[in-house]
């Protein structure tokens, strides 16, 4: 028997003794047994999370608390009108607190006319003309709004009318002068701070996208 024939048996006899040795760890099928959970199925590793539903939603617990009465009526405006958000909201208010604040101040409250309920068009156009009858004229410069704020909320589900009340802080320059141009009011050069609480006003759900400004106070 030469060496290459010794070798070949040698490796057969090494084939054999794996095979018997693997049957032995692994077992067999026979179709009728068990998946064996260590070999059928890969362990799983990752943590696994409930998902709870129903949760506080962070877009109105943020502005307002869980359970109140403005939360409970963001919830409402949100049912009416799911595209709703506050954070949006608050967003956008910014926009038109400065937008109606220099037309009232300006003389110009035309250009905001569909921003404004009936009864606030007619206060701010009554100090209007009241200034145009004094000679009083305003020199103003917007600065920037520094602070915005949920102040309160109420929704309707009847009519599904919604309001909100936003406090502003801003800053500005304004001086009021004379029909002479003499300053009788506020500083030209003086940055002042300005804090305004404002309520708008919308029906959820309605085509018409834009809120109104239906009370201010302070």
């Amino acid at each position: 028997m030469n060496m290459q024939l010794i070798q070949l048996l040698a490796l057969a006899g090494i084939a054999v003794y794996l095979i018997l040795k693997l049957r032995g760890v692994l077992g067999t099928r026979d179709g009728h047994e068990g998946a064996r959970a260590d070999l059928a199925k890969p362990v799983n590793t990752r943590p696994t999370f409930e998902v709870i539903e129903g949760g506080p939603d962070e877009d109105i617990t943020d502005h307002a608390a869980e359970g109140s009465e403005a939360a409970n009526a963001l919830l409402g405006m949100k049912l009416a009108e799911p595209s709703f958000a506050v954070t949006d909201f608050l967003q956008g208010s910014k926009g038109a607190y400065e937008m109606i604040l220099m037309a009232f101040e300006n003389g110009d409250l035309e250009s905001v006319r569909s921003f404004l309920s009936d009864d606030v068009y007619e206060a701010f156009a009554s100090v209007v003309e009241a200034r145009k009858e004094q000679g009083l004229s305003i020199e103003v410069e917007f600065i920037g709004v520094r602070e915005t704020g949920l102040m309160g909320a109420s929704f309707n589900p009847v009519d599904s009318r919604g309001e909100v009340d936003v406090r502003f802080v801003c800053e500005l320059i304004s001086a009021v002068r004379d029909a002479n141009g003499e300053i009788v009011e506020g500083n030209e050069t003086e940055v002042k701070r300005q804090r305004d609480v404002w309520t708008f006003g919308r029906t959820m759900g309605s085509t018409d996208p834009n809120w109104q400004l239906v009370a201010t106070g302070e």
